[in-house]
This record gives structure tokens, sequence and C-alpha cells, in this order.
């Protein structure tokens, strides 16, 4: 087959498009970011109707960078920032509320009342979840309850809720496809991730009406044709998963035992636990990988609230530094006898601790402490995290844990933190020579439906290392600096 994959790649901050050609390279790109919209301590929130008008330019932008029409495109695949939730009215496409955003913490009451119920456990053994505002389900639940009339029409089935790759699916089809699949159903609260289907127990303790939801498919699956009138041609979508699905798959981590963390707004890093779902002892999410032919293939999850984010925060919030990439200029500046330490919690902590009411904190202030300290403990905050991550994973999973870190996302472009992550960690730290590796996941699963590439061990002999990164500290100092976060996270914990 000639041609390209067009990946969607809809994330927290910014809509992209990528079209890929057949040995996975990169041909075009157009990217564009959009409004955060803070309307309340905790609350975040997108109009999703500049998530559309974003994600139609950057797709057009694409073709156009690449000369391509499309007739040129073989599949569409779909990627996106996950529990972002939207609720819109089937007849007229509209939404009925903004987008509320992983990150919002609005329902934090309700999922405490829920714990206090006993219901945690109910929920944990049907969706490997949490009871915590980061998931849609909860968040479903307040649009019904707080916005004007949205109850009565969900009860007479004339509204629909998706994650984003549900929306920009209705709108690309034209309304005529309303499915998710199942990587983004694992993470609503409302999806049994062992019979693969939506939980009535679940949505009746939810008071979510069934005719909400879409249809759950493979992720690789026929998701429908794009209306012509909006790239010009009819165009198959063919592949759906979360973002953080799809870079596992992106990464190749096809085989148990294997484990990617992304860098990006959040981390989020996934151990590949094969065919059998793994119940984590340690408070991490037991998810769907990815689903292929109808089998799922599981994973265990730590997700970090704050990794990018916490640079944002330096250049727009502390205004210290003028663009990201100075960040690991400053921080290999910094006074190593300074240990300042930062626990990024601006909108609570997640894996392992989980407590959605904390908030951030900075350790180990003096006079001395200047703007490459400050840069130093950010940076460190996210290695520190993924320790936390890699500790708890290790005790759950009873595989080899000699890990090596596949990682991707913007923050691996630092080369300073990439190298105190693999000396955090005590493990090596790879990084792939193509670091699009979420949009290559969403096309690749494109791809595999329409025959464009090849099946996953294929497709795992193309990934390319482009450096790794080895521990040059020992045990000693490690330790001791480990030990210096956990009494930080210690004290920024609510309950402490």
């Amino acid at each position: 087959m000639t041609g390209y994959i067009l990946a969607i790649d809809q994330g927290t901050t910014s809509s992209r498009a990528i079209l890929f050609d057949q040995n996975y390279g990169t041909v075009a790109t157009g990217q564009e970011e959009f409004t955060q919209h803070f309307p309340k301590s905790g609350w975040v929130e997108h109009d999703p109707e500049e998530i559309w008008e974003t994600t139609l330019a950057t797709c057009r932008q694409a073709l156009k960078n690449a000369g391509a029409t499309a007739a040129d495109i073989a599949a569409i695949g779909i990627t996106n920032q996950r529990e972002t939730t939207v609720i819109w009215n089937r007849k007229t496409g509209k939404p009925v509320y903004n987008a509320i955003v992983w990150q919002d913490r609005r329902t934090a009451d309700f999922c405490d009342s829920l714990k206090e119920k006993g219901l945690e456990k109910t929920f944990s053994a049907k969706t490997g979840l949490l009871l915590d505002p980061y998931f849609s389900g909860t968040k479903i639940r307040w649009i019904l309850d707080n916005v004007d009339g949205a109850r009565a029409a969900a009860e007479a089935g004339e509204l629909a809720f998706g994650t984003i790759d549900s929306f920009l699916l209705w709108r690309l089809t034209g309304g005529k496809t309303h499915a998710t699949d199942a990587t983004n159903a694992s993470r609503t609260l409302l999806y049994d991730i062992h019979s693969g289907e939506w939980s009535e127990e679940l949505l009746e303790i939810m008071e979510v009406p069934r005719s909400l939801l879409p249809e759950v498919r493979d992720s690789a699956a026929d998701f429908g044709t794009v209306d012509p009138e909006l790239l010009g041609g009819d165009i198959k979508i063919a592949g759906i998963a979360g973002d953080q699905q799809a870079a596992t798959i992106g990464q190749a981590c096809f085989e148990p035992g294997m484990m990617k963390s992304t860098y990006g707004t959040g981390c989020f890093a996934l151990l590949n636990t094969g065919e059998t779902p793994i119940a984590s002892q340690h408070k991490l999410l037991t998810t769907i990988a990815y689903q292929l032919n109808g089998t799922p293939t599981y994973a265990i999850e730590g997700s970090i609230f704050v990794a990018g984010a916490a640079v944002q925060w330096l250049r727009d919030g502390l205004e210290i530094i003028s663009h990201a990439g100075q960040s690991g200029d400053f921080a290999e500046d910094a006074d190593e006898n300074q240990n300042v330490i930062l626990v990024p919690a601006f909108t609570g902590i997640g894996a392992p601790h989980w407590d959605a009411n904390s908030r951030g904190a900075l350790y180990g202030l003096t006079r001395a402490t200047g703007p490459k300290e400050l840069a130093k403990a950010a940076l460190e905050s996210v290695c520190y995290q993924t320790r936390d991550l890699l500790q708890a994973m290790h005790a759950d999973f009873a595989g080899n844990h000699d890990t090596v870190l596949r990682v991707d996302g913007g923050m691996v472009a630092s080369e300073w933190t990439m190298q105190r992550l693999a000396d955090l960690l005590g493990a090596p730290v790879d990084r792939p020579v193509s670091t699009e590796t979420t949009a290559l996941g969403a096309a690749y699963l494109a791809g595999l439906q329409v025959g464009f590439y090849p099946e996953p061990k294929a497709f795992a002999t193309s990934w390319k290392r482009d450096k790794r990164f080895s521990p040059e500290w020992d045990q000693t100092r490690r330790d001791a600096a480990y030990a210096l976060w956990q009494d930080a996270v210690r004290r920024t914990l609510t309950n402490y």
C-alpha cells in the first residue's frame, strides 16, 4: 500500500495531527495550542468547540504541509487525553457544558462519600480503578446534577457522553458513530474490564443512564468514515486508544514485564501484565493496555498528575524561565548541596498516595535558594514520583524486576532530567529515536486494521533506541535523596 496514516493526537494543552509513512516516519505535522480554563480552585475545563476546531485545523495543516489529499490517507488513528469528559446533544452535536479535564478535582467530596459507603472495593473489583475525581464517571454525574435540564435530557435519551476520542469521532463522522475503544472505556469507573461491558451495577450507583454511553470496540476496529466535507474525501477511522495506552503501543511494549513512562503534562507509567489483570496491592491502577481481536491485554498503571506541568509553572507561574528547555540548563548549574524538594501537588497527589485534597509544597528553602535550585527541584520531583511508581509496580508484579524504562514525551529531550531519572531509579532509561510514540501508537492501530502496517511482533522490530541513560549514583546516595522526598510527601499529605 502507498500513502500515509493520519494520527490525531488530541492532548491536554494542544491538538496535533501527524502523517506517518509506511516506514513509521513522520512526514508532516500540524499543531495548535488551546485555552485552559480554571473557573475555581481545583477546577480545570476546556472548550470542546475549541478542541474540535484546533483538531480539524491541524489535520488540514498536516495534509497541506505534506502536499497530500484525502485520497492519500489509508486511515486515521485517534489518541486523546483520556478521562476528560464531554456530554453533548445528539441532535445538535453541541456540548451542554465545557469539557471537564482529567486534572479536575471538583468531585473529590462525592468520591469521599462513595468511599464512606464502602463502595471503593466494588468499583476496584470491576474497573481496576480507585475512587478519585481523576476518572470520567463522577464528572458525568456532576454535569447531570449541575447543568440545568441535563439529567432530564439524558434520561430521555437526548444526550451522549464521550471522552475526547468519542466526541471527535462523532464530529468527524457527522454524528454517525458514537463509539470508543476499550482503553478509554476502562478509564470511566463504569466499565467492567473483566467482562468487557458497561456495568449496570456501577451505572446505578453513579446514577448515569445507560443511553448516554458509547459502544465499546477494539482499539483497532472500523470506527466509520470521515464526512467528506471536512477533509476533502472519505477516510476510514480505524484506530483509537487513550494517550498513555497509545504510547505503550508506540514504544512496542507488547511483552509482559515491559514498561514505558510518558512525560507530558503529567507522567504515566504502564507495565504490561499480559492477558491477566493484576489487582494492585499498592494503590496502582489495573487498566486495559490495548484490545485486539476481542482480546484485552492488561497493564498496571501509575498516574502522576504533574510532570511537565511543573516546568510550565516555572515558566508561567514563577516566570523564572522563558522556555521549557531552560529548566535543564538551570538544574545543571544548581547547587547540589541544597536539598530543595518540590512536592508538586498542584491538583492533588496521584499514585501511589491518592490524596485529592493535598496541595503543592516546597521544603528545604534557604536564603541561597534561587531559580536554578527551584528548577532542579521541579525536574527531580518528576524523577522521585517515577521511583514511587516503579517500586509499587515491582511489589505488585512477580515478573523480572531488571526493568529498562522506555521513556517518551516532551521532557525526555532534557539530558539532565533523564540522567537524574536513571540515577534515582537505579535502572537504565531508554530514549527512542522516535519521540512521537503516542501519535505513532494511534497510527499503528489504524494501519494494522487496514493492512498498512504488520502484526505487533514485526512492528516491535522497528523500535530503535536513541540513547540509554545508565545509573551513575551508588545506592547510598540514591536512597538518601529518596528518603528526603518520602519525608516531604508525608508532610504534604492531608492526613499528616
